[in-house]
């Protein structure tokens, strides 16, 4: 499994009970550092982590965020930049570094991730992290149409906000629960809420799904 927040970090992890090298029987979990925008930085970090601990077969592309709600007007061309960078860019290169491994051993599934917001807009956020994400939904069915005959599944997760510390720093109280109120279940999502939905999408009780969006969003978005 391999994922990132924003586009410095990329933090590898294997779940999946296949025989590793015999250095790594002893060990489930490696982390590996590597810019999620550079290929070459992808490229060593598939290199450890498969010494670690043998083949890949979930990738879990997880980078990404947003630093500020700018209006269109004033955002910069560096900021749009380093936004979908960090988002979009990020999510293709960690496919196309990893997926050939993939494909040569025909097994594996893919897992992007997206937001809430890619998926419908009913709160203010920047408009970069918006595109960027809504683009990562629609890259991700032509993923799982290229690579469903060679056995490989490719879905997205899109959460709406999630309860965590950078949410509790960067989120007042009253938006807080301004978000809790326009969910059905009146309540803001959980980290456990999005890492049980990934790990469905993951297992084998998904064998029949790919290029499914699955909106982890309590209610929000009803489609």
């Amino acid at each position: 499994m391999v994922s990132g927040w924003r586009s410095s970090r990329v933090t590898v992890s294997r779940s999946r009970p296949r025989p590793p090298p015999a250095a790594a029987r002893e060990r489930s979990a490696v982390g590996v550092t590597a810019d999620a925008t550079s290929a070459a930085e992808l490229a060593r970090a598939l290199r450890e982590v498969e010494a670690e601990l043998g083949p890949v077969d979930l990738l879990v592309p997880f980078a990404g965020g947003f630093l500020a709600r700018t209006p269109v007007p004033e955002i910069s061309e560096e900021e749009w930049r380093r936004t979908l960078d960090a988002c979009l860019t990020s999510t293709f290169l960690t496919c196309a570094v990893f997926l050939p491994w993939m494909i040569e051993r025909r097994r594996g599934v893919v897992l992007t991730m997206s937001s809430s917001i890619g998926r419908i807009v009913d709160e203010p956020v920047t408009a970069s992290y918006a595109a960027a994400r809504g683009a990562v939904v629609a890259f991700t069915p032509h993923l799982a149409l290229e690579l469903g005959p060679l056995g490989i599944r490719a879905n997205c997760i899109a959460p709406a906000t999630v309860l965590s510390e950078r949410v509790d720093a960067a989120l007042p109280q009253s938006l807080r629960d301004h978000l809790a109120a326009i969910s059905p279940l009146g309540r803001l999502g959980t980290p456990d809420d999005v890492a049980r939905a990934a790990l469905f999408l993951l297992s084998d009780s998904a064998a029949w799904l790919t290029g499914v969006t699955m909106d982890v969003a309590g209610g929000r978005i009803m489609l």
